[in-house]
């Protein structure tokens, strides 16, 4: 798996020079976004990565936004799906599977989540009727994972504070339940701000696996914090049904 948002270039010195999301959408036709996905996968494939970190499925519709901004499609919430789509599509059909990030939306914060946990408005039609709109799209047309970021909507959901990446609700409730999701969930890098700040790593782990997260990324402790899952199981904590959801889940992307 990579992060090559919009192309080999973007992490390594090599493949084309492919512009970031926005600019692909600002040329004003969707088959920009299928060409983009389809150059991304064909020149990963040949380094051997299988699994992409994109599409950006954000709408950046806060201009003080310091993280995603040009990382996403636009403004429009319908426009961003439409092109995410497209995007997939031409990473799909290159063999190369595709994440929709950062759910349940980066793109009305001031905050980057790197450094801190990051905060989006809490009104319930707007969510679903910006953030969330997109990732519907997406989901609706096939994507194989889905990126949880560390934000959260304080008036909104349960347990106020908690990112969504640790959140049942936002992963279990809204996004398998109500959005009907069944694919892999990926959390965010378990080693920015928005986590390390607050929660141990253990915690941390142990939390999102619970909140239904199938894959737990870039956490620095391996070897501690899988004997902390495997104690977890054994005291009860998390169940083995909930481990053998998320590596069924795991199977099939590979079997994909």
């Amino acid at each position: 798996d990579a992060d090559i948002e919009y192309g080999l270039q973007m992490r390594f010195p090599a493949g084309t020079d492919l512009p970031p999301l926005m600019a692909i959408a600002a040329a004003g036709s969707t088959k920009y976004a299928f060409e983009t996905g389809k150059i991304a996968a064909i020149e990963g494939r040949a380094l051997g990565i299988h699994w992409n970190f994109s599409p950006v499925t954000d709408v950046n519709n806060n201009p003080k936004n310091p993280i995603i901004n040009t990382r996403s499609f636009g403004e429009d919430p319908d426009v961003v799906g439409e092109y995410a789509v497209q995007f997939m599509k031409g990473l799909q059909e290159h063999g190369m599977l595709a994440t929709a990030k950062h759910f349940p939306g980066h793109g009305d914060t001031e905050t980057d989540s790197h450094t801190s946990l990051a905060t989006i408005p809490s009104d319930s039609s707007r969510l679903w009727s910006l953030e969330l709109k997109p990732f519907q799209t997406v989901i609706d047309a096939g994507v194989d994972a889905v990126m949880v970021a560390h934000i959260h909507a304080p008036d909104y959901q349960p347990e106020a504070n908690r990112p969504a990446t640790l959140s049942p609700f936002w992963v279990t409730e809204i996004l398998r339940k109500k959005m009907g999701f069944n694919g892999v969930v990926v959390t965010d890098a378990m080693n920015m701000g928005g986590i390390v700040g607050n929660y141990s790593d253990t915690y941390a782990t142990i939390q999102a696996i619970k909140a239904g997260c199938d894959f737990i990324l870039q956490n620095n402790h391996f070897e501690e914090t899988i004997d902390a899952v495997e104690d977890a199981v054994n005291k009860g904590i998390v169940t083995e049904k909930r481990i053998d959801e998320s590596v069924l889940r795991l199977l099939k992307l590979k079997e994909k």
